[in-house]
């Protein structure tokens, strides 16, 4: 997960998935728009990620708990990081 304290949102995504594609595009343009900052981790690249996560990608962390999964509530990310 992420380690720099300046990145407050993790998108759990895996290759190939469509819905991970728009959740990042949508991550990304909400953390430009505040300031923040971001990070992916490929859940089949780790096996705790793997066992939680697996049937729920793409997933939105927030400050390391799960904010969301499936797709970016965008409105409710901005509250969350504001």
């Amino acid at each position: 997960m992420a380690t720099d304290p300046g990145v407050r949102v993790t998108v759990v995504s895996r290759a190939n998935c469509h819905l991970c594609d728009e959740a990042k595009e949508a991550v990304a343009r909400i953390a430009t728009e505040l300031g923040v900052g971001w990070t992916e981790v490929d859940v089949d690249g780790d096996p705790a990620l793997l066992d939680e996560y697996s049937d729920l990608v793409p997933v939105i962390l927030v400050d390391g708990k799960m904010h969301g999964y499936w797709r970016v509530e965008e409105e409710r990310l901005r509250r969350a990081l504001r």
